[in-house]
């Protein structure tokens, strides 16, 4: 009997600036990308590598990336709105934040 074993590999990294050990090409690439923030006049670019193999489609791994960010854009509202809490908590309640002196 033939055992099958399936075989995959994923490497995922996100990068938001170049690397000390970075080419020349890479650095020229980031000062592009730096410069077109400044441009922009805020948000935050950032360079995604993926590998995935076997290969999967780039509307496949685009769909991914899509529901990653709406996961984070989630996971960041939820923490602001902990810190809208936080901050009215801290105006209303101060005595609840101060720290009791150590003996």
């Amino acid at each position: 009997m033939k055992v099958y074993k399936p075989e995959w590999q994923c490497t995922f990294s996100v990068n938001e600036g170049v690397e000390e050990s970075a080419s020349w090409k890479k650095r020229i690439a980031w000062r592009f990308r730096e410069f077109a923030d400044r441009l922009d006049g805020g948000g935050r670019t950032i360079k995604i590598d993926c590998n995935v193999t076997p290969e999967v489609s780039r509307e496949e791994v685009d769909t991914c990336l899509e529901k990653g960010f709406a996961l984070s854009q989630s996971l960041l509202t939820q923490l602001a709105h902990q810190a809208a809490c936080e901050d009215v908590m801290r105006d209303a309640k101060a005595e609840l934040f101060e720290e009791a002196p150590q003996r």
